[in-house]
């Protein structure tokens, strides 16, 4: 099986274009592609990673990457999957998001000599002299094709900024500067930014004619990517200040069972033999599918010793194992009252509950549990002796935090 038969199989693959030649360029290494990333925050999230899984695959097998910090793009702003205008960043917080993407990338994608390239598109995008562009670029594209396009469809009744509207031209100068200069001939990206990418290559085929259009070839990647990484509480970051290796896994953990071999096959590494064999799984066995896509998941972002902190974590919560980096509370003794702390205050000290009222509110409804044993009076207290054994206070089935007394 070819790395594009595998791609396929993992269902990583929506779109594409010119599929024959794709097929020809990947499965014998011959691809230069590029995927970019707005710097819009100061970290990748879960939604960045299956790009950046896809990319350390295919340089795997022997195609070369172009991670493209699209420092200049994000001054202007993507209004693909948004229903009002993006926040408008200084140079100065781009320039440190775009520093920050740069080491995380690195822990993915080989950048050592001719193996991959990183790129920042302030570097041709700046120095662009307005007039020369609307000659240049503006006049390949068509303004009704544009408004036909869905990242602006769905824009025009809130409205949409002429800034905002330049994004497309800007993304796809992006993909015919790099063709020039690069050797750029593939382009990847989600689902979103299909318009987009096809008029990068409609731009290269009216700048430089058909030859030139039949080497530049885009694939579209799946759009799960974009469902990924987003919870009640925000995104899900690479970060781990921003998100911890143990809520990471934790994450992953939690997903439903109708999409963990659906991330399985996306994201990690294992054969696809192995992953295929789970497809039965059920009940236990399906938790423990979940399990082994965490802990891969982990690994890959944060090292297999994190990971394995992460796992023994989360068995200790349910009373399998050692505490791990479980999230935790310290008390002292000013906490206390006569040597003890009621279940109220210890689940508002831990942030569990924002309130006495709520954590009163969510023992009545059974919701609380302490070492794994339902607690039912709202009297209940631990003592020195329990505390400083450490007590795991979890509220609904997903939020815990262990309490210990220093």
């Amino acid at each position: 099986m070819g790395i594009y038969e595998e791609l396929v199989e993992r269902g990583l693959i929506a779109q594409v274009t010119n599929e024959d030649q794709i097929k020809e360029m990947i499965n014998n290494g011959k691809a230069t592609f590029y995927i970019g990333f707005d710097c819009t925050a100061d970290s990748l999230h879960v939604g960045h990673f299956m790009a950046l899984c896809l990319m350390k695959r295919l340089q795997m097998a022997g195609n070369r990457p172009i991670a493209l910090i699209g420092d200049g793009t994000t001054l202007i702003g993507d209004p693909s999957g948004r229903t009002d205008m993006r926040q408008m960043l200084t140079e100065e917080t781009i320039a440190h998001n775009a520093e920050c993407f740069k080491k995380q990338m690195e822990k993915f994608i080989d950048f050592s000599e001719g193996k991959a390239i990183m790129l920042r598109n302030s570097e041709w995008l700046k120095p662009l002299n307005y007039i020369e562009l609307l000659r240049e670029v503006g006049a390949c594209f068509s303004v009704n094709n544009m408004l036909r396009a869905e990242c602006y469809k769905q824009r025009m009744e809130k409205g949409l900024s002429f800034l905002e509207f330049n994004y497309m031209i800007m993304q796809s100068y992006d993909f015919y500067y790099m063709f020039q200069h690069y050797g750029c001939n593939m382009q990847f990206g989600g689902n979103d930014q299909w318009s987009n990418m096809l008029g990068g290559t409609e731009l290269i085929r009216r700048k430089l004619g058909k030859d030139a259009h039949a080497m530049t070839i885009t694939l579209l990647l799946n759009s799960e990517g974009k469902k990924m990484g987003k919870t009640a509480a925000g995104a899900v970051w690479l970060d781990p200040n921003k998100t911890s290796p143990y809520d990471f896994y934790q994450y992953w953990r939690n997903v439903d069972d109708a999409d963990v071999l659906k991330c399985l096959r996306m994201l990690t590494f294992l054969p696809l033999e192995q992953i295929n064999e789970m497809d039965s799984w059920e009940g236990s066995q399906l938790n423990k599918a979940k399990e082994i896509l965490a802990f891969e998941l982990t690994s890959l972002v944060h090292g297999e010793e994190e990971a394995k902190k992460a796992e023994a974590s989360a068995k200790a919560l349910f009373g399998c194992g050692a505490s791990g980096e479980m999230p935790t509370t310290e008390l002292s003794e000013t906490d206390l009252a006569d040597g003890a702390i009621d279940v109220m205050s210890a689940l508002v000290l831990t942030g569990l509950c924002s309130s006495k009222s709520e954590a009163r509110r969510n023992i009545q409804q059974g919701g609380i549990s302490a070492n794994d044993e339902k607690v039912s009076d709202i009297g209940r207290s631990f003592t020195t002796d329990e505390l400083k054994a450490g007590v795991v206070l979890k509220r609904g089935k997903k939020n815990f935090n262990k309490i210990i007394l220093k």
